[in-house]
């Protein structure tokens, strides 16, 4: 989207994007061919794979944020260990992450992150069945 912009503010930019849940915005940062790994959930391939995962994640979410504790930058390759924090109606969830983001013509072309699945869903309000 934007060359000027690092590689680790192209992610950045993605992030923080993606915390207020504007797909349209953010998924304008991924490469029509980028792959995202929710490793211990799946992959997904394309900024629509993407949607479908997060759209519904961040549903009952109020308010959403991250908070980078380690960042490494090696060329378009961008390391981040982040606390992800997520506003629920029964308060605020936090999940230790580590993601790694590969960034090719501005845009990122692979996503993925590490997190203990676990953790998460014990504090994840369940969804509701279909």
């Amino acid at each position: 989207m934007n060359s000027t912009m690092s590689p680790a503010e192209t992610v950045k930019r993605f992030l923080s994007i993606m915390m207020e849940k504007d797909y349209d915005k953010g998924l304008a940062l991924v490469a029509p061919d980028v792959e995202y790994d929710n490793v211990p959930i799946g992959k997904v391939a394309g900024p629509e794979g993407i949607r479908a995962v997060l759209e519904p994640f961040f549903g009952p979410t109020i308010t959403n944020e991250y908070k980078v504790i380690r960042e490494v930058t090696d060329g378009a390759t961008v390391i981040l260990e982040r606390l992800d924090r997520h506003l629920l109606e029964s308060g605020w969830v936090e999940l230790p992450v580590t993601g790694i983001f590969e960034v090719r013509d501005g845009k990122i072309a692979l996503w993925r992150d590490y997190f203990d699945a676990p953790t998460l869903m014990s504090k994840w309000p369940l969804a509701p069945a279909e």
